[in-house]
């Protein structure tokens, strides 16, 4: 085998599905050191992914348009854009063991036509061009609105039906990447993330709007009816499910990052308040349904649980 920066490149070794980057040694018994590229590093998910891998022993190469301050001595950050990291931008990274990719520009308007016409041109052009130049191990976030307007529990065998640009986006690219396997020797991971809520998400989700009116002494909270059913993840949890399988798994597939567990929104708001030890009025009713998700629907974590518990 020929040694490489960050450890070896075998076709073999990386895409036996289980094998473990996290327990890798080198001919001499010596670890290696895992060396993980994180795309939109800055952004809410990336960076509790970030803090989450340094916490497991990984080195990141963080990348964004504007990189927040190291947080360790084994974070990298780059100053990247997506859609103009040059001709090589695996090289650029420094051919890192593996990539994680959460960056994804025009959210939260999910309907907008730039999700099919200006991001996914943009984000399969940087990946088939790490793909090209070496990538063996590709971790992506895809939403659950691929799905579309199912209801119910959906497993990751529940057919895409995306009814919006942004799943639609996901979605094409998702199906790329498979295909793209067939002429190219990497694995594949494709993570659909459900409600994922915490420290630092955008100021207009849910999470963070009852936080702040709690904060500000509001007396009441403006919201719709909440009989809606969802499946709601703090973001810990979700960054160390997404750290699992970048460390241990090569080409895990399709899998849902989720709860598997239903909720009303307003059960789920009334336990947010309960945890934080403050009641506030929840004015019901206000804000019509989304008209771009089913009234019901749930994650499975059947496959997610059974990946884990082989680790």
């Amino acid at each position: 085998m020929e040694p490489m920066p960050g450890g070896y490149r075998t076709t073999d070794l990386y895409s036996r599905v289980g094998w473990s980057l996290r327990d890798s040694r080198t001919d001499d018994g010596s670890r290696l050191t895992v060396r993980v590229a994180v795309t939109g590093a800055s952004g809410f998910i990336g960076r509790h992914v970030v803090r989450e891998l340094v916490h497991r022993g990984a080195e990141v190469i963080a990348i964004s348009r504007h990189p927040d301050p190291p947080i360790s001595s084994t974070v990298t950050p780059l100053v990247a854009d997506i859609g103009s990291t040059g001709t090589n931008p695996f090289v650029r990274m420094g051919r890192p063991d593996a990539l994680l990719h959460l960056a994804w520009g025009g959210l939260p308007n999910y309907g907008s036509s730039d999700h099919l016409n200006k991001e996914l041109p943009r984000h399969t052009a940087f990946l088939d061009a790490c793909i090209d130049a070496g990538l063996t191990r590709l971790i992506v976030t895809g939403t659950c609105l691929e799905y579309g307007l199912q209801s119910g529990e959906l497993s990751e065998a529940t057919a895409a039906l995306p009814t919006t640009s942004y799943g639609e986006a996901k979605h094409r690219l998702h199906q790329h990447l498979q295909e793209l396997q067939a002429t190219h020797d990497f694995g594949l991971s494709w993570l659909r993330l459900f409600y994922v809520y915490g420290p630092g998400q955008a100021a207009t989700s849910l999470y963070p709007q009852l936080r702040a009116a709690v904060a500000a002494g509001k007396s009441s909270f403006d919201m719709s009816i909440g009989d809606q059913v969802r499946d709601f993840l703090p973001i810990e949890t979700a960054a160390a499910r997404i750290v699992a399988v970048i460390l241990n798994y090569a080409n895990a597939g399709t899998i849902n990052i989720c709860s598997g567990q239903p909720r009303t929104v307003a059960d789920t708001v009334r336990d947010w308040l309960q945890t934080w030890h403050t009641d506030i009025t929840l004015n019901l009713g206000v804000y019509s349904y989304p008209d771009y998700e089913p009234f019901a629907f749930w994650g499975s974590t059947l496959r997610l649980n059974s990946l884990l518990r082989s680790i």
